[in-house]
């Protein structure tokens, strides 16, 4: 093997004279205790590189049995933020606690149960699953024995492939080992900067079936991606930040409940439906998509008024479909806000 461990004080240094690189490893003694506090607490954070403000006074709060989404277009800051909150790169200001403890100023304690991957997993190609995963065991004094590997193998179904190289596996299974070398650590909170990546839709199907696996057995995660519908699917909280900045941080489930509901309107003349509509107080975003009508009422109440001034303009109703607005479309009215009123429809 040519990956050796270097030690000096808290700290692991894996030695690859193959790569003749360095790959740096903060890891916490077994008898250093998590602490207590919520998993996650930010408030303020600031990142400047030069006179690039990429992370503005950014505050989140993750609960314990939290799977927390956090949502943003590329470039939004959502990769430095995760960054911050393992103390990899110094903030400009703020603070972060990770139950309770500062990963700035006390790492290994900060860090006691405490995994996570930022943009990708980094592994040893030329090892096997299984290697890679014993040489990471190491790096933790009195970490995960054999037993404890052949679990988290079984765990992302790569038990079969343990003994193969990394270089032979697919991206999906990279991915997987990844989680696999967070998992060993047995972490209370687990931190995934987009795990679908290059996932085919099986892998992703996968990785869902894991997290709420994962989430059942009282496990803290929180979790960046740009696949909304996946985040849908798992998180029960979610934080939108755009241009460095947080737009939305709440329940999933208030911040659908609050959006005014979409309708699609078919009727037997649109356009005379689409003047009709326009007198309503609350018809909102009136738009005409092909054969029908898009628009959102403030309230369910509006239906009443809107079926009778259709009736009144003397349109006939051949369907009227109540949509329930998805992640997808709450996440474009929080990010590009602009959009919205560009699609109405012109007077």
């Amino acid at each position: 093997m040519q990956a050796t461990l270097q030690r000096r004080g808290d700290r692991t240094w894996v030695s690859d004279r193959r790569n003749l690189g360095m790959a740096m490893v903060v890891h916490s003694r077994p008898e250093v205790d998590g602490g207590g506090g919520r998993p996650v607490e930010a408030r303020g954070l600031v990142k400047r590189y030069g006179d690039a403000r990429v992370v503005a006074d950014v505050d989140l709060t993750v609960a314990s049995g939290d799977v927390y989404g956090f949502l943003g277009p590329n470039g939004a800051g959502k990769t430095t933020t995760l960054r911050m909150l393992l103390g990899l790169i110094a903030r400009d200001a703020g603070s972060v606690r990770l139950f309770g403890r500062d990963p700035a100023r006390d790492p290994v304690a900060a860090l006691a149960g405490v995994a996570g991957i930022i943009e990708e997993p980094r592994l040893y190609s030329y090892l096997s699953g299984r290697a890679n995963l014993e040489l990471l065991a190491a790096l933790d004094r009195g970490g995960a024995g054999r037993a404890e590997i052949d679990r988290v193998l079984d765990l992302v179904e790569l038990a079969e492939r343990a003994g193969d190289r990394v270089s032979e596996f697919s991206q999906g299974m990279r991915q997987r080992l990844g989680i696999a070398s967070c998992l060993i650590r047995g972490p209370r909170l687990l931190l995934l900067d987009e795990p679908a990546n290059g996932v085919d839709p099986a892998g992703i199907r996968f990785l869902r079936a894991l997290l709420h696996r994962l989430a059942a057995e009282g496990m803290t995660i929180v979790l960046s991606s740009h696949l909304l519908g996946e985040v849908q699917e798992v998180c029960n909280r979610v934080a939108v930040i755009n241009e460095g900045r947080i737009v939305h941080e709440g329940e999933l489930a208030d911040l659908t409940a609050t959006t005014a509901p979409g309708y699609r309107l078919r009727a037997s003349d649109l356009d005379r439906a689409a003047t009709a509509l326009r007198l309503l107080p609350d018809v909102r975003g009136l738009r005409r998509e092909h054969d029908e009508l898009a628009f959102t009422l403030a309230g369910d109440e509006g239906t009443v008024a809107l079926t009778r001034g259709l009736a009144d303009a003397g349109v006939g109703i051949r369907e009227l479909v109540r949509e329930q607005t998805t992640l997808e479309e709450l996440f474009f009215r929080l990010t590009e806000p602009d959009v919205n009123a560009a699609e109405d429809v012109a007077a």
